[in-house]
């Protein structure tokens, strides 16, 4: 019996993200197409007896659950510096950069393969963005990785070429990217769910937080511009406070009753706001797949996005592009773009037909067998 040990920290990330998102989704489609005679174990950094029980419960068919002594910030420290092994045997997949890297003879040992994860280059793009903290611990994983893992899987071809001029990785990176959730889907409830929300009659929806590099601000400011109608809301998604919303609209000079901040949702509010958005806006300056992109096509939301290398890769012309350059100029941009889709019916439908469409290129199945079949390549 082959084992498959997936290392599960992110799905007990404090704010969940699209990492704990794509890690869970991963490792339950890895689990329902184990290949005969494999299975699939997870790993976790030491937690609460609720946690673990949180995880066997999301992730049914796992075969064991393996827990560390160290809290994630300590094991994220000793695997830094090529301390403390992981228990159990078997392959080793880590959904992050978070994993024990360390000298392994693969040819004598073959089932000591460890491949791990980078979602994207910003901590090398744009350092700026994040806590140095993170900055120093994601480049020196990034060094253990280019000198330790049997493979390393990015989402996009984009991230792999920007991660080219920071790290030697050689033949050894593979694409394999996120797709929408099964559970993102309308239910009969949808009605009620939308009343409950209280959804504006006109709006534009989007999801991320006001990091910088998420592009939420220049959205903000887009409103202000005056070339969106004034009965169109902005529904925000995220963990953003109302407070730091309104504090970016009031230097925007944008009214706050334009903004709707719905913090985090589960996934059948999340598929009601996205179903009667007008149009999904993703701004975001850096991305390394963009899945809340792809989650508002496989709803036939018409979309507006950045020219993010990653982001026009995965949409592929199904989303409206938005160039980035020159930033003063952006939130106009933004503007004008969302306006032409509220305003242009055809160009709306056309969208919203052609973002189903690209949805279908992505599925959760699709991505756990290209993590079986580089496993077995190994």
């Amino acid at each position: 019996m082959s084992t498959l040990r997936v290392i599960l920290d992110q799905m007990l990330a404090p704010v969940p993200g699209g990492v704990s998102r794509s890690t869970e989704e991963l490792t339950r489609a890895l689990i329902s197409t184990a290949p005969r005679g494999s299975r699939v174990a997870g790993f976790v950094p030491a937690s609460t007896d609720e946690e673990y029980a949180t995880i066997r419960e999301r992730l049914p068919g796992l075969a064991e659950l393996h827990k560390s002594a160290l809290a994630r910030r300590e094991l994220a420290f000793a695997w830094q510096h090529g301390f403390t092994p992981i228990p159990g045997e078997g392959l080793l997949h880590a959904t992050s950069l978070l994993a024990p890297l360390r000298r392994h003879d693969r040819v004598a040992k073959p089932d000591s393969q460890v491949v791990v994860t980078i979602h994207d280059a910003v901590p090398w793009t744009h350092p700026e963005t994040l806590s140095p903290r993170s900055v120093s611990w994601h480049t020196a994983m990034g060094k253990r990785a280019a000198r330790y893992a049997d493979a390393v899987v990015v989402p996009t071809h984009a991230v792999a070429e920007e991660l080219s001029a920071f790290l030697d990785l050689g033949e050894r990176v593979r694409v394999v990217g996120g797709a929408p959730s099964e559970s993102l889907r309308l239910g009969d409830d949808a009605d009620a769910r939308a009343r409950a929300l209280d959804l504006p009659p006109r709006f534009v929806a989007s999801i991320g937080s006001l990091e910088p590099r998420k592009g939420l601000e220049p959205l903000i400011r887009a409103f202000a511009v005056g070339a969106i109608p004034a009965d169109v809301v902005l529904v925000l998604v995220g963990s953003e406070s109302r407070g730091e919303v309104d504090a970016v609209a009031a230097a925007a000079g944008l009214a706050t009753e334009r903004i709707r901040v719905m913090g985090n949702v589960g996934d059948g509010d999340l598929a009601v706001i996205l179903d009667r958005a007008a149009v999904f806006a993703f701004p975001s300056l850096a991305e390394g797949f963009g899945l809340p992109l792809v989650e508002a096509f496989s709803l036939g939301t018409p979309v507006v996005h950045s020219d993010a290398p990653a982001l026009v890769e995965v949409a592929a012309d199904a989303g409206l592009i938005v160039p980035r350059e020159d930033a003063d100029g952006y939130p106009t941009r933004l503007a004008e773009s969302i306006r032409d889709v509220l305003e242009d019916t055809a160009l709306a439908e056309r969208l919203s037909i052609s973002g189903r469409d690209r949805a279908k290129a992505f599925s959760w199945r699709d991505s756990a067998e290209k993590v079986w079949q580089l496993h077995a390549d190994l």
